[in-house]
């Protein structure tokens, strides 16, 4: 049975840190470590992470950089991404050893359901599914899960500001197409509900294309956050 590792980076998670990890246990037990990576917390999260992780980490800031260190650490020949926000399916091990079971295939994704309950929310998560299956592209709410081998092939993830899960998928495809599986991980749409959610598909599609022009992650990254 391959090993799976779960890397999950986080900074200043203490508020659902104890919830995602909890849901989370039952993978433990399914030949699956988990591996948080702290960016820099300043609040609990770190305390409150440690009885629950095989190995709570420091990393440095940058989701990028975080996830590379959590690799480095990691004993699977599996890596599973993860955000703190994302509850996958109870089965997701399961599903992931029986995608990567043919040699050929290198990666993949789950597609993604968006907690919320509002009507847009069903048509956002519908869209960026299907995006994904048409141009090999995965986000990091998709969970991506990579082989080892393949992750230290092209070198990890790009440690940019913001795009990461676009560039890694970029240098992923040269590799093998993704398994798009349609079992669906939930993850938070507190950012589309707390910004707006038409303003939110804007701001992101613009992100989107401005670094499919060559824009500067940095300089994406601070518009993200300030918006």
């Amino acid at each position: 049975m391959s090993h799976i590792a779960i890397i999950l980076p986080v900074l200043n998670e203490e508020a659902q840190i104890t919830a995602c990890l909890t849901l989370m246990q039952p993978l433990r037990e399914q030949n699956c470590e988990l591996i948080v990576v702290d960016g820099g917390s300043g609040d609990r999260t770190v305390a409150l992470a440690e009885p629950l992780a095989d190995r709570v980490i420091p990393g440095p800031k940058g989701r990028a950089a975080q996830m590379n260190a959590g690799a480095r650490q990691a004993r699977g020949d599996i890596l599973w991404f993860l955000h703190a926000d994302s509850l996958p399916p109870s089965d997701a091990a399961t599903l992931i050893r029986v995608a990567l079971a043919p040699p050929e295939r290198q990666w993949g994704r789950f597609d993604v359901r968006l907690s919320g309950r509002h009507p847009l929310l069903r048509v956002v998560e519908t869209l960026m599914n299907v995006r994904s299956r048409l141009t090999g592209i995965a986000t990091g709410d998709q969970g991506i899960f990579v082989r080892r081998e393949a992750f230290e092939r092209i070198g990890g993830y790009p440690t940019i500001a913001l795009m990461e899960d676009i560039a890694l998928s970029r240098l992923l495809k040269r590799q093998s197409g993704p398994v798009c599986l349609r079992q669906r991980l939930t993850t938070s749409s507190r950012r589309w509900e707390r910004d707006g959610i038409l303003r939110t598909i804007l701001l992101m599609w613009r992100l989107r294309l401005a670094y499919f022009f060559g824009a500067d992650p940095d300089q994406l990254a601070r518009i993200y956050y300030r918006a």
